[in-house]
């Protein structure tokens, strides 16, 4: 079974925030990380497109506007 290239696993999602996967883990334990899908009791899976808004939303471009 191929998964959609849209949709990355949680170690795919680190690599491409340059993050751990423990960091992703706290992140949707806090609530504060990307929106994921979980597509099952234990699978969790990141879209994409979800990532960049996520980057996108913490784009900053002074130390003055604070943390995300």
């Amino acid at each position: 079974m191929s998964v959609p290239l849209e949709i990355l696993d949680e170690r795919e999602a680190a690599a491409f925030l340059r993050l751990s996967s423990r960091t992703l883990q706290r992140m949707r334990l806090d609530g504060g990380g990307p929106a994921y899908v979980q597509l099952g009791e234990r699978r969790i899976a990141y879209r994409i497109a979800s990532l960049r808004d996520w980057l996108a939303n913490r784009e900053r471009r002074s130390t003055s506007q604070g943390a995300a």
